[in-house]
């Protein structure tokens, strides 16, 4: 009997044992992903307030300069797609090295106070969101290597848990370095 008793309150720690470690990588993985969708919100909101930002700037601009090519088309072009936040990035970005252009061709540009505050606004944004991201891209990097590593591979795959992409869309595990390119 008392080896019965023996084996049995073995077993019996053995799974609380089990339990204990499933619960405490199953939070692990549950924090690493409550971390990465609040720092998407703050990148998504971050890049909408850009945007709206260029998007005011365009008719001051467009009022102070000359030029019969578009601008901002970029942008413009948005009002009626729908893309992802990293596509939005390089376009916001775009629009800014573009804003920036203007105001070296065109000093009027300069002289606005309304333009000065957007340029003012949209460099603090770009610095947040450069944040953002590096923060991003860290967490991603702690997640996928939970999902590799043993013992946490296993509770991943009974969480069905997936790889993510870092912010730039990179995935580090393919055969693809086409998605290296900037």
């Amino acid at each position: 009997m008392e080896i019965l008793m023996v084996i049995i309150l073995m077993i019996v720690i053995l799974v609380c044992a089990i339990t204990i470690f499933y619960a405490i990588t199953y939070n692990r993985f549950q924090d690493y992903i409550i971390r990465i969708n609040e720092v998407e919100s703050m990148i998504d909101n971050n890049l909408r307030n850009k945007y709206d930002l260029i998007n005011r700037a365009i008719p001051i601009i467009k009022t102070n300069i000359n030029k019969e090519d578009k601008i901002f088309e970029e942008v413009v072009k948005l009002r009626s797609r729908k893309i992802g936040n990293f596509e939005l990035y390089r376009i916001l970005m775009r629009s800014s090295i573009e804003l920036n252009a203007l105001k070296e061709e065109f000093p009027d540009i300069s002289k606005s106070e309304e333009i000065k505050k957007i340029i003012k606004e949209t460099s603090e944004i770009d610095a947040k969101i450069d944040n953002f991201i590096d923060y991003y891209n860290d967490n991603i990097t702690i997640y996928n290597s939970l999902l590799k590593k043993f013992p946490s591979n296993v509770v991943a795959t009974f969480g069905k848990y997936r790889e993510k992409l870092f912010f730039d869309r990179k995935d580090m595990s393919d055969e693809d370095f086409e998605d290296f390119k900037l």
